[in-house]
């Protein structure tokens, strides 16, 4: 049984996505999670600190739709809902092409004067 939430507008999902992922141990529990789904427990060795903040991290983890809870008996297994990073991803996906291009004129217009 999985208990995703939905995947939120586009503004909000950005905000929550880049609040969740301004700290370094959310950051570090989603590297761990991203290769196979992990207890708190587990979480908690791996990257030292106590299950209580793992369990406080992967709440807001999850609130923000980046990370996903399945039950396996008695343990609480956390995954990666990588459609969480979805709205994060074309949100800066935008900036590159309009970078890109000005970029690319920058260089041929270096090109040019360097020709002269």
């Amino acid at each position: 049984m999985s208990t995703a939430r939905p995947i939120q507008s586009d503004d909000a999902a950005i905000d929550a996505a880049l609040r969740a992922l301004a700290d370094g141990n959310r950051r570090r529990i989603l590297a761990h999670v991203r290769e196979r789904p992990l207890a708190v427990g587990e979480l908690a060795d791996r990257i030292d600190i106590t299950q209580q903040a793992v369990s406080h991290h992967l709440r807001a983890l999850r609130t923000a739709g980046l990370v996903t809870e399945q039950r396996e008996g008695t343990r609480h297994l956390f995954a990666v809902r990588s459609d969480g990073f979805d709205a994060v991803r074309h949100y800066l996906d935008d900036f590159w092409p309009g970078h890109l291009a000005t970029l690319k004129s920058a260089v041929e217009a270096r090109a040019v004067v360097d020709d002269e």
